[in-house]
């Protein structure tokens, strides 16, 4: 869903996460940063132009260990019928242009239940690349809204099955606005720190009690996951994605294909990374 509205809570911290240090500071573009105790943070194969000034210095969180190097790293997204176009074409245009800036980049594919078209919420018809039966290993599964995310895609058990074990094989998983609740009913966001959209916070809270809800960020990086408000801030967490797997050089040439500001630099922007002591 993409319409309605949530009201701010603050959940209490659940024993498992005393182990952990949390990297946290709230950005407000082109204004003072200041910190706050476990709370939020942020084509041409030509260089991008010099960095601007205001741009943030965003809290670095080192990849996973043991990514391919040999290959391009295989991005897998999920559509189903209903599949909403912006957290569909965001993460996809985003990691298709990575090459263009580094090799071997990233392959991007679209994976349906049956490898058969299926058409956008608002219209688009869409032809996957493969199905479930047929789709190669997946070193990113990115899980878009779609109309029924929160409702009978929840009742799938293949659909559900299929993004558990795939996610669970993967090095990261993304969802965009209501994707979460996907990945969230597949058991992918145990014991992690996440978002949705805002609009389906309450609901997502609601359905999914024992999980850290996190509100009034643009996205949150939890390790091997990362979670999105969605809509145009899908924009924001695929970037900051490439940034994190390739360089600020690399996310800032790509966003320079797309017409968008990176670091951002012209509007408040709030995100949540989160690093483990115990990771490494």
């Amino acid at each position: 869903m993409r319409f309605g509205q949530s009201e701010s809570a603050s959940p209490d911290c659940p024993s498992w996460r005393r182990g952990a240090w949390v990297l946290a500071l709230a950005l407000t573009v082109g204004g003072p940063i200041s910190a706050v105790q476990d709370s939020t943070v942020a084509p041409s194969a030509e260089a991008p132009s010099a960095r601007p000034a205001n741009a943030l210095v965003l809290p670095r969180v080192p990849p996973v260990k043991n990514l391919p190097t040999d290959r391009p790293l295989r991005a897998g997204i999920l559509v189903v019928d209903g599949v909403y176009n912006t957290e569909l074409t965001a993460p996809m245009d985003i990691l298709h242009h990575v090459v263009f800036h580094t090799k071997p980049g990233v392959e991007v594919f679209l994976v349906s239940p049956d490898g058969k078209p299926v058409r956008s919420f608002e219209g688009l018809n869409i032809t996957p690349d493969y199905s479930f039966a047929d789709a190669p290993s997946i070193d990113i599964l990115i899980v878009p809204s779609a109309e029924h995310s929160m409702d009978s895609d929840l009742g799938n058990d293949s659909l559900i099955a299929w993004v558990e074990q795939t996610g669970k094989k993967a090095h990261y998983v993304m969802s965009l606005c209501d994707g979460a609740f996907v990945l969230a009913k597949a058991g992918l966001l145990d014991r992690k720190r996440v978002t949705t959209f805002p609009g389906d916070q309450d609901a997502f809270a609601t359905m999914f009690p024992k999980l850290d809800l996190e509100r009034d960020v643009t996205f949150v990086h939890d390790e091997s996951v990362l979670t999105s408000q969605g809509g145009a801030r899908s924009f924001d967490v695929a970037l900051y994605f490439v940034d994190h797997l390739f360089g600020e050089e690399v996310a800032r040439g790509v966003a320079e294909g797309m017409v968008l500001p990176w670091p951002p630099a012209s509007e408040p922007f709030r995100a949540l990374i989160v690093e483990r002591k115990w990771r490494w």
